[in-house]
């Protein structure tokens, strides 16, 4: 696999609402989990569609980990112009930062929103450029936007072999144990 769609859940659909939650540390620790052994096995770019939650976080985790594998690259593909445009301050200085270390970045749209067809589009790209997904979501935590990523992945898994790889809050919920666990010794 050379380029891996990786999102999930926005901050507000896990009730993360500042940059501070320690839930947000798990979460990236599950990703680099994830996106380790993918890396070793050839993986060259991760692509996202940037929005603020799983997709930021996962944006940081692949920077971090570009200083381990310099070959690594990031790209973020907005549906539309300046997403962030309507966000609280701190959000916005957030994905700025953000936006430093992307090696490409791109709007489907050079408009602002203006309709739900520029997430189609974007989606549709997201998933004809990539040759898999990775996905933090959890059917029986609730659905979210990530559902229709997960549809999306398992049409195009039946079809044409795209890979498809997830990870639910079980999966996080067992890094922040074993965290837990390290520390109490």
């Amino acid at each position: 696999m050379k380029n891996l769609l990786v999102t999930g859940y926005r901050a507000h659909e896990l009730n993360i609402f500042s940059q501070k939650h320690e839930g947000i540390v798990y979460i990236k620790k599950a990703l680099t989990g994830k996106l380790e052994p993918l890396i070793e096995d050839g993986l060259e770019w991760v692509i996202t569609p940037g929005q603020y939650g799983v997709d930021l976080w996962a944006c940081e985790v692949v920077i971090a980990l570009k200083a381990l594998y310099p070959q690594l690259k990031l790209s973020i593909i907005s549906a539309y112009s300046n997403p962030e445009e309507k966000w609280k301050d701190d959000k916005k200085a957030f994905y700025h930062e953000v936006l430093k270390g992307v090696d490409y970045y791109a709007s489907v749209s050079n408009q602002p929103y203006n309709g739900i067809w520029q997430f189609t589009a974007r989606d549709e790209l997201l998933f004809r450029k990539t040759d898999g997904i990775l996905l933090v979501y959890d059917e029986d935590a609730g659905e979210g936007s990530p559902k229709f990523f997960k549809e999306k992945a398992l049409k195009k898994q039946q079809a044409e072999g795209y890979e498809y790889i997830s990870i639910s809050s079980e999966d996080i919920q067992s890094i922040a144990d074993e965290s837990t666990l390290y520390t109490e010794f």
